[in-house]
């Protein structure tokens, strides 16, 4: 008690002290805010118990696979429209949406044989698709794999999300760069079509690997990239200021690993 008296006694004294000589007593910084991380989930995560409290999620529509359905679609995006925080915390939409990518020519289980898909014919940019594994087929063959995830994956109002395109090696692909490029080109024009904004997702080797040098003509020229790669949440800040995938694309995203969870930063 004796000591308690003479702390206040003391924290008294000074307080005068330094009120005589203009100044004002030392306060606390205040607490710093938490980062406001986001999340991206899909098929690993089923079943799993997920955060709460985040910023924003995006949600894997497949199974691991282009041509697949994530068995926990619904569930998760139930979560994530219940558990986000509202309203809209950062520059990323609440809930976005991410998508497998692959080219796999003629060893597909599916492969294009003209440029017509579900009664559309599509506005080629490569020319005739004739079955042959080449950059008109690949073309259709993105096409037809957008279609399939907007229509046929059981996502409400397809056109009312965003669109991730996630390219990485781990996924068949062919050595021809354009093949491949045309390939997610199409992608991009579905999603465009149904009103969709579109991004890509990787890192910049696997991108290099898979797409190569991307023109400006090419309508993946100036979409937002989301980078992954990042081990921490100050890494993944960092990464931030690389260069996007494509000419005129800037990194809005990037990815970090946490406890065995793939987190995320919305770029300022």
């Amino acid at each position: 008690m004796a000591a308690s008296m003479l702390k206040m006694v003391l924290s008294i004294a000074t307080t005068v002290l330094l009120t005589l000589l203009g100044g004002s007593p030392a306060m606390a910084a205040p607490p710093r805010p938490a980062d406001p991380v986001g999340i991206d989930v899909s098929w690993p995560q089923c079943g799993k118990t997920l955060p709460s409290g985040l910023a924003f999620a995006i949600v894997g529509v497949n199974n691991g696979l282009a041509n697949t359905t994530n068995p926990c679609l619904a569930a998760q995006l139930d979560w994530a429209e219940t558990t986000i925080k509202k309203p809209q915390a950062t520059a990323q939409p609440r809930v976005a949406l991410y998508v497998n990518t692959a080219n796999p020519g003629l060893a597909g289980s599916w492969w294009p044989t003209s440029n017509v898909y579900q009664g559309t014919t599509v506005a080629n940019p490569y020319g005739r698709c004739e079955g042959k594994n080449d950059q008109a087929c690949a073309y259709i063959y993105g096409y037809a794999k957008a279609y399939d995830d907007a229509v046929v994956r059981g996502v409400n109002d397809p056109g009312g999300y965003f669109w991730w395109l996630d390219v990485e090696t781990g996924n068949s692909w062919q050595p021809d760069k354009v093949a491949n490029r045309a390939d997610l080109e199409g992608m991009t024009a579905y999603f465009k079509s149904i009103g969709a904004e579109v991004g890509l997702y990787s890192t910049g080797y696997q991108w290099g690997q898979i797409a190569g040098t991307v023109p400006s003509s090419s309508n993946l020229a100036g979409l937002p990239s989301w980078l992954a790669g990042a081990r921490t949440l100050n890494g993944a800040k960092s990464n931030c200021a690389l260069a996007g995938l494509t000419p005129g694309s800037r990194v809005t995203v990037t990815q970090y690993v946490s406890a065995g969870l793939d987190y995320d930063v919305a770029c300022k």
